[in-house]
């Protein structure tokens, strides 16, 4: 937007905006997308780069797996500081404001479709919009005392990516599911607060384990989800023990007081084990993690595919 001084009076602030003209570099200002539905909802991208690639494979700058990106999908190219919109002959198109193109000079507000559920918008900010915009993403998104990601982004996530593992062969996901062992002696026997330290100290410690990629979100209470893109079940399980003995091994201190903490894990992994949704594959991991507190607690259980259908008594099997 253009601002003009309404008349001659160096004392009257009052002002009058034209939009500005389409393609328009605006200068004092970085350029970033914003992602306003979505898998990746809410995320910002600052564009600094001569260019972005945008699509599914491993080497997008802005990785997507919603239904309908391809793997190279669109590129934001920086000209001369003029930020333009390419297609890369993706299979269901990029489209601007609602029309397909193939190289579209980008302007303030500008939506972008890529693939079916996937919108992003195109904007300016200093670093005061930065910071305003990355708040108010982040209080959405996360959760306030662990900054882990929160169960509705976990569970918009969790539905993106295993839509997209089912329809994809060679792209599997994994669940881990991890509870605090005898949380409620923590808190007992240490007090709230220290429950509320051992809570912000593994999700810390948690995080700095796993890739950009990971979503690592706070289920409930003391339980919190790890969704592993990409990630088959050998790998998952390696992860999950990685996870488990490091939790052992953290030396949690809250004032002078060492507080000794573990954690029982469960895994479930698709396609496979019958998921069809992600009910069936929360209840995966579930069983998984239930089957490691009554074996024990602080151990690892992988989730196992459901026993064959056994046919009625005097039916034979084809």
């Amino acid at each position: 937007m253009a601002a003009q001084r309404v008349g001659d009076d160096p004392l009257d602030d009052t002002t009058r905006t034209s939009p500005s003209p389409e393609g328009a570099v605006v200068t004092g200002q970085t350029a970033y997308l914003v992602v306003m539905a979505g898998s990746n909802l809410g995320q910002m991208y600052k564009l600094d780069k001569v260019q972005l690639i945008i699509g599914r494979g491993d080497k997008a700058g802005l990785r997507l797996v919603d239904d309908g990106i391809s793997r190279d999908h669109a590129r934001i190219v920086n000209e001369n500081g003029q930020m333009l919109l390419e297609d890369l002959g993706s299979t269901n198109g990029t489209y601007c404001n609602g029309t397909r193109v193939t190289r579209q000079a980008l302007a303030e507000g500008d939506k972008i479709l890529l693939g079916s559920t996937t919108i992003l918008k195109f904007s300016y900010h200093d670093q005061l919009d930065e910071a305003f915009q990355r708040q108010m993403s982040e209080s959405a998104l996360r959760d306030g005392l662990t900054r882990a990601y929160n169960k509705r982004y976990f569970g918009e996530r969790l539905e993106s990516e295993l839509n997209y593992a089912l329809r994809h062969d060679g792209a599997p996901v994994s669940l881990i599911f991890l509870d605090i062992d005898h949380f409620k002696r923590i808190n007992d026997v240490h007090g709230h607060q220290a429950g509320d330290h051992v809570l912000v100290q593994l999700s810390t410690l948690a995080m700095s384990m796993l890739g950009e990629d990971d979503v690592f979100a706070r289920y409930g209470g003391e339980e919190f989800a790890v969704i592993a893109r990409g990630m088959d079940i050998s790998t998952a399980e390696k992860l999950a023990e990685r996870l488990r003995a490091t939790v052992e091994e953290h030396r949690f201190v809250f004032g002078d007081a060492p507080i000794p903490v573990t954690i029982s894990i469960g895994v479930s992994y698709a396609p496979g084990l019958g998921i069809a949704n992600t009910v069936d594959f929360v209840a995966r991991a579930d069983e998984a993690l239930y089957a490691a507190k009554r074996t024990g607690r602080n151990r690892v259980v992988v989730a196992k595919p459901p026993p064959p259908r056994t046919p009625p008594v005097g039916i034979k099997q084809p």
